[in-house]
């Protein structure tokens, strides 16, 4: 395989189809076989962690709420572009790591779009607490895996470098690699 489909970036899109998959079996799951679907509807499963339906009607932390159809088509727009920029980025990027931490993202936006353009708003029921205090605003398999994907590139471009192919030696000098 050559070209930009390469092992690591088809194993990549894989990954992202995997986590959107995955991300509405759970949604399904909890709104139609458990029956947890009207906001407020709630099942206490441990006692740190429940399963609470809401609707999230706007982007990452209630922002931009789509208060009308506008707004709706809005969201689903903006999303659907940051996930074609994520999309490219990974089809350029050669490490799995990067790819990995870019197809968590891609998945997770394509299960969040999905929900958005179906019914207008991203479901969420993982409620996760500590008594009464929520250190999360409630979520799903989607947003779990945009943060941790998140917090993957970010761990990598800090931690990680890779080496430049003029790289100096310690004269200063540019080595022949």
């Amino acid at each position: 395989m050559s070209g930009i489909f390469t092992r690591n970036r088809v194993i990549g899109l894989a990954f992202a189809a995997f986590i959107a998959i995955v991300d509405q079996a759970i949604k399904a799951y909890v709104t139609v076989t458990l029956g947890i679907n009207q906001i407020g509807d709630k099942m206490d499963l441990l006692p740190f962690f429940d399963l609470t339906y809401t609707e999230n009607r706007g982007i990452s932390l209630g922002m931009l709420q789509a208060t009308n159809m506008e707004m709706r088509w809005l969201l689903v727009l903006m999303t659907a572009v940051i996930a074609l920029v994520v999309f490219v980025w990974m089809l350029r990027e050669k490490l799995m790591g990067d790819i990995l931490g870019l197809a968590m993202i891609l998945g997770g936006a394509i299960g969040n779009i999905y929900d958005r353009y179906h019914f207008g708003y991203v479901i969420d029921f993982a409620d996760f607490h500590i008594g009464d205090f929520r250190p999360f605003l409630i979520f799903n398999v989607a947003d779990a895996a945009i943060t941790i994907g998140v917090v993957i590139i970010l761990a990598r471009s800090l931690f990680l470098r890779e080496k430049d192919d003029n790289e100096t030696d310690a004269s200063g000098v540019p080595s022949e690699n």
